[in-house]
């Protein structure tokens, strides 16, 4: 089995413009955003390596937030996952597949979890 490093921000929550219904757009919607980015991975990481021998979280946080323009509505939540997938494939070689799943916080009413998970890869 070949090795693999999954880098992860798991359970942020942003407000973005997405939905259908009438009920829904026009404002923004809290989203919990997880993203996994399985990156190329280095034949050894010792006490020193550098940083640039992997990638900064702070990067797939950036994707699931400031890097979704502002002002566009995303009528699916699929296409803010795509989006996301995008930016990180965009910022770095090395991202061989992003996973994002996505939960609309604001249909819940049982505290049940309603989304979708989108995996893309490098093509």
């Amino acid at each position: 089995m070949p090795d693999s490093l999954i880098l992860e921000v798991a359970d942020l929550e942003h407000n973005v413009l997405t939905g259908i219904y009438s009920e829904e757009t026009g404002k923004p919607q809290p989203l919990r955003i997880t993203i996994q980015a399985q990156m190329r991975i280095a034949e050894r990481y010792e006490p020193d390596t550098p940083l640039e021998a992997s990638k900064n979280y702070m990067d797939l946080k950036f994707a699931a937030s400031d890097a979704l323009p502002p002002g566009v509505h995303f009528k699916l939540i699929e296409a803010v996952a795509d989006h996301i997938c995008e930016t990180l494939f965009l910022q770095d070689e090395r991202v061989e597949a992003v996973t994002v799943k996505i939960v609309k916080l604001a249909i819940s009413e049982a505290d049940e979890k309603i989304g979708i998970t989108l995996t893309r890869h490098r093509r």
